[in-house]
């Protein structure tokens, strides 16, 4: 079982640009990429690929996690 981190909810609320440095500090395996909600997105799982959705002001509207 990993003990790294692979979903960060409490980002929620907070300025993607910086959710996105918090999560590759504490997971530095994974590229963090920030994109605005209803973006579309390739389905395939990846370990080491976080999406950060933001709205249009740039805030996290949904939990960070691995995908």
């Amino acid at each position: 079982m990993s003990t790294r981190k692979n979903e960060w909810p409490e980002l929620v609320g907070a300025k993607g640009e910086a959710a996105a440095a918090v999560i590759e500090r504490e997971n530095p395996h994974v590229n963090a990429i920030v994109l605005k909600d209803g973006t579309p997105v390739t389905r395939d799982f990846r370990c080491d690929r976080v999406w950060v959705w933001v709205d249009k002001h740039g805030i996290v509207v949904r939990p960070p996690r691995i995908t």
